[in-house]
């Protein structure tokens, strides 16, 4: 008799135990990492552009949104793809270093600060879209397929008719979610690259830094059947933490286009701001 209360109990006390695990299962913990920030959508109405921005707290793994259905839609890469391009380009050996220098063939291009010689580092912050479309064709349509694959960026679409177009046109895409994913990834070494070519690249991307903190990262700009389409992707390390950002946005019917350059960044600066990220 006394066995069988003690069974009893037992089965009890695991019961209890069973469904409070089961419980903890059920409750998703995808909620508790999405906090929806009011201000971020107050900024982009002001602005006059519609889109999200997406913050990832790297210590705390949350992430902050005006709008995470939105960061979730699959876009064009742009020439955020210009950070993969050039990891591809180290590692393949089609670029040696961030100082190789690019010869201008006198031809005219769509930017007049495009027109010159430049190294590396320099192409990748003038954005030199001739520069890069003479890289991925160096990589090749079968090279630049395998690192996509080994490295797991976003659903590009790579054959022989658009080696150097396929990141600026076509059905190439990658979400806000994947844009911080990748940058993660390459943050804290997981990437499946040499040692040099990381310390190469994480010199290259930085676009500022001051005594508080340091930036980096990469806007990118396409146009698709006439929609234009802005990105800001980058992370900003601070003494404690570092956050990771994507910003998409897209102007309204009345936006004034010139200033669509800035407003990716400056949408982007005020997010980080309203966090109390950088002062």
């Amino acid at each position: 008799m006394k066995k069988i209360y003690i069974l009893s109990i037992v089965i009890l006390v695991f019961s209890c135990t069973n469904k409070k695990t089961n419980s903890d299962k059920n409750h998703s913990p995808e909620i508790e990492r999405e906090v929806v920030v009011s201000e971020f959508q107050t900024l982009i109405d002001s602005a006059d552009v519609k889109g999200s921005i997406l913050i990832y707290d790297l210590k705390d793994d949350k992430y902050y949104s005006n709008n995470f259905n939105s960061a979730k839609k699959g876009n064009l890469p742009a020439s955020t793809y210009k950070i993969t391009n050039s990891i591809i380009a180290l590692e393949t050996g089609v670029v040696k270093s961030d100082s190789t220098l690019f010869k201008w063939n006198g031809e005219e291009r769509r930017l007049k600060i495009w027109e010159q010689d430049m190294i590396f580092k320099d192409a990748f912050h003038y954005s030199c879209v001739p520069c890069y479309q003479e890289v991925a064709r160096k990589i090749g349509v079968n090279r630049m397929n395998k690192y996509l694959d080994k490295l797991d960026y976003g659903k590009m679409k790579v054959d022989s008719t658009n080696i150097d177009l396929f990141w600026l046109e076509g059905e190439s895409q990658i979400n806000q979610y994947q844009q911080i994913e990748f940058l993660k990834r390459f943050y804290n070494s997981e990437l499946p690259i040499s040692k040099r070519t990381e310390t190469i690249m994480k010199r290259m991307i930085v676009i500022e830094e001051d005594e508080t903190y340091k930036l980096s990262g990469k806007t990118g700009w396409s146009i698709r059947d006439g929609n234009n389409n802005g990105w800001f992707v980058g992370f900003v390390e601070i003494k404690e933490n570092t956050y990771f950002f994507a910003t998409n946005v897209e102007p309204n019917q009345n936006f004034n286009m010139d200033l669509f350059p800035m407003i990716r960044k400056e949408l982007t600066f005020k997010a980080l701001k309203q966090l109390n990220i950088i002062k």
